[in-house]
């Protein structure tokens, strides 16, 4: 089923790279901007997720929390964190129940992977309410961080 937008958010409980969990229903309050990506250490998954980095103080200014999320495991995920020098939290999500609820899981991946992140963006508003969603088939191309934004600021 395809997340629509003014749907509820699916809940889910996943590990952070500070090894905490982080359930979004207890982020009620804030907007929250989801980030699902393939793998950590890929060019376009850096790309993106630095791009984030670089503008996280726009991200505050709109009462925006930041959180990527993948299927790596929680080690990968605080070495990428660390590497990248990213300042917003990173979500362990090796057992694909978040991509699962969102719906975005490849069938097949490369190397014949199954259970991979599609790149996509949602935003979450205070209430918990999807108000952008952005699932992309080809992992190569990036989701439309202008629009996430331009969401945001329409939530504020």
């Amino acid at each position: 089923m395809t997340i629509e937008v003014g749907s509820l958010a699916p809940d889910f409980s996943l590990t952070d790279t500070n090894k905490a969990t982080v359930t979004l229903s207890e982020l009620r309050g804030q907007n929250v901007v989801l980030l699902f990506f393939p793998f950590a250490f890929t060019s376009t998954c850096t790309a993106e997720l630095c791009g984030v980095r670089d503008d996280i103080a726009q991200y505050q200014s709109l009462n925006a929390k930041v959180f990527g999320i993948s299927i790596d495991t929680v080690f990968t995920l605080i070495k990428y964190k660390e590497d990248q020098h990213l300042n917003f939290d990173l979500l362990c999500d090796f057992n694909k129940e978040a991509g699962t609820a969102y719906n975005v899981l490849y069938e097949s991946f490369a190397f014949g992977m199954k259970g991979v992140a599609k790149r996509s963006a949602f935003v979450v508003d205070k209430e918990g309410v999807i108000r952008y969603a952005e699932v992309l088939e080809n992992a190569n191309e990036l989701p439309n961080i202008e629009a996430v934004k331009a969401t945001l600021q329409g939530l504020n």
